[in-house]
């Protein structure tokens, strides 16, 4: 309740907020702050929420679009950053709220990290595997290269291509190799390349840097060209100790650009000296040969002799084999007259009548012994059946019956049999079944 006296200053809760966010900007401003990520969200604005907390305390914090964008790497849960930040108050919520400027991984550079965390995923994808990689052309019509227009990569390259092989036409897409921009200029020179139908291998690279200076062979928009590309690429970007993403990607890498220009067109010194070597060795095994069959027609000349003198050999040669065949026949002729007349004595003997005779004894002494059997069976089998009724004849119910006895049922023929008097009263009607019909009876008295 409020005295009386002097009225105090009331605020309306926007007044008080407003005073809160001014004791905010003019008391802590802009800071940086160390801490830990966690429910990180992605809305399709491109804006990320975020909250920025250690072990005792948690902030909400938000990166505008035009901030994050600029990001180069991924921020994700779990990963501890330093951010640059205004602390303020948001008035629909009356929520204290860090509106981050700018990030940076906390124990590794940003650059770095990015880097780590493009290569897993391309990784992932494959465009790393050697089953993708393609073999370089062994004699290229055209080399393509993309780098800078001035520097000493391009003039190392030039001169490397035209001592080694000057047969291989070199097509320059100049690019910016390092700056803002780049990567696209250096995927739209590879994308450039590939429309020309001669050059069969290009080349992407540029002298050494720092890693900032390279960064431009590290973007993903460069990755995915050279993955995307028809024709084989080799990545020669800064010196052998330096590795970019582009290097994974390319069909070959090379530690230096003149490395890569002499990796990818032979030395015309060295295919001379083999052109040479192998003019030789051929003019050689040509005179080989040439010697050889020289040789070898000298021996059948001197094997063949005079022709005339050959062929009338030959002639008489004919004639004794002719001679001699026809004996040879005339003697097969008889003994395969012999062969079939002593066949025919033999079909005549043991032939089909003779057979017949021998089957139909066998079968006749067959039957026989099967009708002895047969009767020999049946006269067992009746003794056998003789015994089972006789035996049936004793144990029947119907054999007592015969010799005088009877069976007592209660009640009618169909009721159950009495096999104990006690089982009976005085006055019951009982059935008596005979041997041969049936008689109803009462009894009257029971004994025992």
């Amino acid at each position: 309740m409020l005295r009386a006296g002097r009225a105090p200053r009331i605020l309306s809760v926007t007044e008080l907020a407003q005073l809160l966010r001014g004791a905010l900007d003019a008391g802590v401003g802009t800071v940086w702050v160390a801490g830990e990520i966690s429910n990180l969200k992605r809305p399709a604005s491109g804006h990320l929420y975020f909250t920025l907390k250690d072990d005792r305390t948690q902030l909400a914090a938000v990166m505008f679009r035009s901030a994050a964008q600029v990001l180069v790497f991924q921020p994700v849960d779990g990963m501890d950053v330093v951010v640059r930040a205004r602390a303020d108050l948001y008035p629909a919520r009356g929520a204290l709220q860090l509106y981050v400027e700018a990030m940076e991984p906390r124990g590794l550079g940003a650059l770095t990290l990015a880097f780590e965390q493009l290569k897993a995923r391309l990784g992932a994808e494959g465009l790393f595997a050697d089953a993708r990689k393609r073999p370089l052309p062994r004699w290229p019509r055209a080399v393509g290269i993309v780098t800078a227009l001035h520097g000493a990569a391009i003039h190392d390259m030039r001169t490397v291509l035209a001592r080694r092989w000057p047969a291989a036409a070199v097509v320059l897409r100049p690019v910016r190799v390092q700056g803002r921009g780049a990567a696209r200029e250096i995927a739209a020179g590879i994308e450039d390349l590939n429309r020309l139908a001669d050059v069969d291998v290009v080349i992407i690279g540029r002298g050494g840097g720092s890693l900032e200076d390279l960064w431009a062979f590290n973007e993903e928009v460069v990755a995915r060209a050279i993955a995307a590309s028809t024709v084989p690429v080799v990545s020669a970007v800064g010196h052998e100790v330096d590795f970019t993403i582009a290097d994974f990607v390319a069909d070959a890498r090379a530690p230096t650009p003149t490395a890569a220009a002499a990796l990818v067109v032979p030395d015309q010194a060295e295919v001379v000296g083999a052109l040479a070597r192998a003019e030789a060795g051929l003019r050689g095994a040509l005179a080989r040969r040439v010697g050889q069959a020289r040789e070898r027609l000298v021996t059948l000349d001197s094997r063949l002799g005079d022709p005339a003198r050959r062929l009338r050999d030959l002639t008489l040669r004919v004639d004794d084999l002719g001679a001699r065949a026809d004996r040879a026949l005339m003697r097969r002729l008889a003994w395969d007259r012999r062969e079939l007349a002593a066949l025919g004595a033999r079909l005549e003997r043991g032939g089909p009548p003779a057979r017949l005779r021998g089957a139909r004894e066998q079968l006749d002494a067959a039957m026989g012994r099967l009708r002895f059997a047969a009767a020999m069976r049946v006269r067992h089998a009746r003794a056998a059946l003789e015994r089972t009724a006789a035996q049936l004849d004793a144990l029947s119910p119907l054999a007592c019956l015969e010799r005088g006895y009877a069976i007592v049922r209660r009640g009618d023929a169909a009721g159950p049999v009495v096999s104990d008097a006690a089982a009976l009263r005085a006055g019951e009607t009982v059935a008596l079944v005979f041997a041969r019909s049936r008689a109803r009876a009462r009894v009257e008295d029971t004994e025992g």
